[in-house]
């Protein structure tokens, strides 16, 4: 079983805690983006140029179902990944954290040029919209919510800690 999953927008935080927790759990850290990157051959902002949302839902899906399987570490979800039902159903159980991040600390931290593809058009609105949608799925997935906004990660991965009791 893993020993904590982070769920979030993007720029809440997910790679930098996951690695900061992964090394005081003392386990490996696993990024399901990467695993997705890595099974399709190609960057995520390819995926979506190239193939569509839909295949790279499908790809995500996959990857969290085999994260969840095979790693007993610290795993990290992409942001949309929890808009899958299947993969909510999967998440059932799992120590699962929900790192949450103002608009204004989100866009400082991912950048508004960056190549993110869901961020192409009007980054700031696309992204307070995603995180608006998404609020209420990864509030009732987490069994704890940790506010990222304006605060060091290494306080933060103790919160984390802490709060599974670990």
């Amino acid at each position: 079983m893993t020993k904590a999953v982070l769920i979030g927008p993007p720029g809440s935080g997910k790679t930098t805690l996951g690695r900061l927790l992964a090394e005081r759990f003392g386990v490996a850290f696993r990024d399901t983006d990467a695993d997705v990157e890595a099974a399709a051959g190609k960057p995520v902002s390819e995926i979506f140029i190239d193939d569509g949302e839909e295949r790279f839902r499908e790809l995500e899906h996959e990857a969290v179902r085999r994260a969840l399987a095979e790693h007993d570490g610290v795993l990290s979800l992409g942001g949309g990944a929890v808009l899958h039902a299947e993969t909510q159903a999967l998440l059932a159980g799992h120590p699962v954290v929900y790192l949450q991040v103002g608009l204004a600390d989100a866009v400082q931290r991912v950048g508004l040029a960056s190549a993110r593809p869901l961020l192409v058009l009007n980054p700031r609105s696309q992204l307070k919209r995603l995180m608006e949608e998404r609020r209420p799925v990864y509030e009732r997935l987490a069994v704890l919510t940790v506010d990222t906004g304006g605060r060091d990660p290494e306080e933060l991965a103790d919160e984390i800690v802490k709060g599974l009791g670990a």
